[in-house]
């Protein structure tokens, strides 16, 4: 069953109030400790946390426009997408490690903040017929990316990806 648009709004207040409150309650060295499971340390996993949110962002456009062409089309910029998936998960690495440099416990809870209110406003604005549209999506970049996504899906993946990444953290459990 497809999340409506309160539950997917509502997942991302969720995941606001989740960061803030590990940046309130986190310490420096909290935050330098590795992750559980990551390479990255605590600080560096929320940024890609927050990255997640950044990347739906970026996919909504793409999302609408490749819906409307040909699924041929489609199928073939998936697969040429995962067929780069080694060079993708580098980078998504390194990236991730780089911005939090910028994006760090200062930055990132309003980076979070002004991400989630853009894409906010453009689900507000999406038609229950614009989010029933999908695309074949490169499935092998994200464990929550299918085959094929709807819009909608697409709404909801961010905040599966922060609660995926939220018990890797190795920072004191929220409430």
């Amino acid at each position: 069953m497809q999340p409506t648009k309160a539950e997917i709004l509502a997942e991302y207040s969720g995941a606001r109030a989740d960061l803030d409150t590990w940046l309130e309650t986190s310490t420096p060295a909290d935050l330098r400790r590795r992750s559980n499971g990551t390479r990255w340390t605590n600080e560096e996993l929320l940024f890609h946390m927050v990255f997640g949110y950044m990347i739906v962002r970026a996919l909504l456009p793409l999302v609408h426009l490749i819906s409307w062409l040909p699924r041929p089309v489609g199928r073939a910029f998936a697969a040429l997408l995962n067929a780069g998936t080694r060079p993708f998960d580098v980078i998504n690495y390194w990236g991730s490690r780089g911005a939090a440099l910028f994006y760090n416990r200062r930055r990132m809870a309003q980076k979070l903040e002004t991400t989630i209110a853009a894409i906010s406003r453009r689900l507000e604005h999406e038609s229950s017929g614009s989010l029933g549209r999908s695309m074949p999506f490169p499935d092998r970049w994200d464990p929550f990316f299918e085959r094929s996504m709807t819009l909608n899906d697409v709404y909801a993946y961010p905040t599966k990806h922060f609660d995926f990444h939220a018990l890797q953290l190795s920072l004191p459990r929220q409430n």
